[in-house]
């Protein structure tokens, strides 16, 4: 059932469904994303990946062979020196990333810098993938049959672009970018004639655009060296607005998702692919942006932008994989500050999926243990994780407990961690709260609202404030805090949850007793004279 329900496994019947019906003789499926090499690589770059890689595995799951694509979009144009980047870059604006020196020396070019950070990515969130590069495919002719018949039917093309663009650049000029044998420039040229007999493209450098520093904000016009010539249909790239379909018809793709901001462009290459190069586009997923706080869609060259590798130093891959498979079709805040709620989420999927909690919805609990399962790529643990400690809990008892054995004592005192302990668990959460005192060291800190408690709460923790000056043992000490609770009128619920608010700005947590003693008898009392 579950495999009816989740969008994954949808999608995949919907692909092999499909294509049985076009009779194509296709023998592998294969899902593909773009990858970007032009700007440093946001959280929302990997997310393409996760969710082309998930349809690998829900048709893998249904028994066709099938392969991911990951494609290197490297002879785009620079438009942005990225943040963080040097000044020297300002000089390439406007030249394919795949012939830009690479600033820092470590690869052949800046465009193989840039895809290495999104393909590491990747390679960390547990991808598979054949990666496939334009600077490597266009000068193998892999796109060649694509682009002679988008060339040959230019105007074709361009009346459909406009129809779903509104754009009217390509009723003038042809969908395909020369590089300039003049000045190195992509995005300078305008190629105006198809010389369909000698398959050569004549071209003018005289086009111009406001290229940018990201890092001062400073814009750059970028103009044509005016230079006038021909070139080979290697010698260059299709336009966005058919690139797309030329890559779908000569790779063979079957899957491809996309967001919001290329709508457009789909719409178009969806066409040229259907009516032009008589190819049935893929099937798609569609999903919503990401954004910053303030509502700010993320980019590649603006502002500090936050990495896959980012989450990855704060959360577990579980939680990133999560992120990008639970909902497509909502607009979401994805920053450090999401990261305890994605990560909390992971382990409450768990403890549905073991039966901790309960679901009487059919429909809905089969969703919430596909998701699970898709989640860990479809080889979900076969016992119930030990370590499910709220994010935000663990972080604070960090916070106030630097000594990392003591906390572990703690959490195995109060049931959330077994008493004793296998290399593995050792190991599981040694690894969280790794990652949690990254968060904790990362993030800025913002001023709390106060704490709202009523006079019996507060007078009842300065009271155990005051208590703590004596010398306890946990029993002892447990014993006190019931006695403490009656003597201000306050049922031990009301009283339990103030002191967690107070200590660990939470409604809940560890046993009380044991938790005061970890963090130390003085320390708290600093707390709840404070509060």
């Amino acid at each position: 059932m579950a495999e009816e329900l989740f969008w994954v496994d949808k999608t995949a019947r919907k692909v092999i469904e499909r294509e049985k019906k076009l009779k194509r003789g296709i023998k592998k499926y294969r899902t593909e994303m773009g990858v970007g090499a032009s700007g440093i690589p946001h959280i929302g770059s990997a997310g393409d990946g996760v969710r082309s890689f998930a349809l690998y595995l829900g048709l893998n799951n249904l028994k066709v062979p099938a392969e991911f694509i990951a494609f290197s979009d490297d002879r785009d144009g620079l438009r942005k020196v990225p943040v963080g980047f040097s000044k020297e870059l300002e000089k390439h604006i406007g030249k394919p990333v795949s012939l830009i020196p690479d600033p820092f020396k470590c690869h052949k070019s800046f465009g193989d810098h840039i895809s290495s950070l999104l393909i590491d990515a990747f390679n960390k969130i547990g991808l598979k993938f054949t990666i496939k590069r334009a600077s490597q495919e266009y000068p193998k002719g892999t796109f060649d049959k694509e682009i002679i018949e988008i060339l040959d039917n230019a105007q074709e093309a361009g009346r459909i672009i406009e129809e779903t663009t509104s754009s009217t650049k390509f009723r003038e000029q042809l969908p395909f970018l020369p590089i300039c044998k003049g000045c190195g420039r992509i995005y300078t040229t305008t190629a105006y004639k198809w010389d369909k007999a000698k398959k050569k493209i004549e071209y003018r450098c005289d086009a111009e655009f406001v290229g940018k520093n990201s890092n001062t904000g400073e814009e750059i016009l970028v103009k044509g060296c005016g230079h006038e010539g021909t070139c080979g249909i290697r010698d260059g790239k299709l336009a966005w607005k058919v690139e797309f379909a030329a890559r779908w018809k000569a790779l063979k793709i079957n899957y491809e998702a996309y967001g919001k901001d290329i709508l457009e462009s789909i719409k178009s290459n969806d066409e040229i692919c259907r009516n032009i190069l008589r190819f049935e586009p893929p099937v798609h997923s569609f999903y919503e942006m990401f954004t910053e706080r303030g509502g700010k869609k993320i980019s590649k060259s603006a502002g500090n932008v936050f990495t896959p590798q980012n989450w990855l130093n704060y959360a577990s891959v579980e939680s990133v994989r999560l992120l990008f498979l639970k909902k497509l079709a909502k607009t979401r805040v994805v920053d450090a500050d999401a990261i305890p709620a994605y990560e909390d989420e992971v382990d409450e999927l768990a403890k549905i999926y073991f039966g901790d909690i309960k679901i009487k919805n059919p429909r809905e609990l089969a969703h919430y243990k596909r998701l699970y399962e898709y989640i860990h790529f479809l080889k979900p643990p076969k016992k119930k994780p030990v370590v499910m400690i709220p994010f935000n809990t663990l972080a604070r008892m960090l916070e106030l407990v630097t000594d990392k054995k003591l906390v572990i004592k703690v959490f195995q005192k109060t049931g959330h961690l077994p008493a004793k302990l296998t290399k593995e668990q050792e190991k599981e959460i040694a690894a969280r709260i790794t990652r949690v005192n990254n968060w904790i060291k990362d993030q800025v800190k913002e001023k709390k609202p106060p704490i709202k408690l009523n006079a019996a709460q507060k007078k009842a923790l300065h009271q155990l404030a005051d208590e703590l000056k004596k010398k306890w043992t946990e029993k002892s000490l447990l014993g006190k805090l019931y006695e403490i609770a009656q003597e201000n009128n306050l049922k031990s619920s009301q009283f339990f949850k103030a002191a967690y608010l107070a200590i660990l700005e939470s409604e809940r947590g560890p046993r009380l007793a044991p938790l005061i003693l970890a963090i130390g008898q003085k320390k708290v009392a600093e707390i709840l004279k404070k509060v």
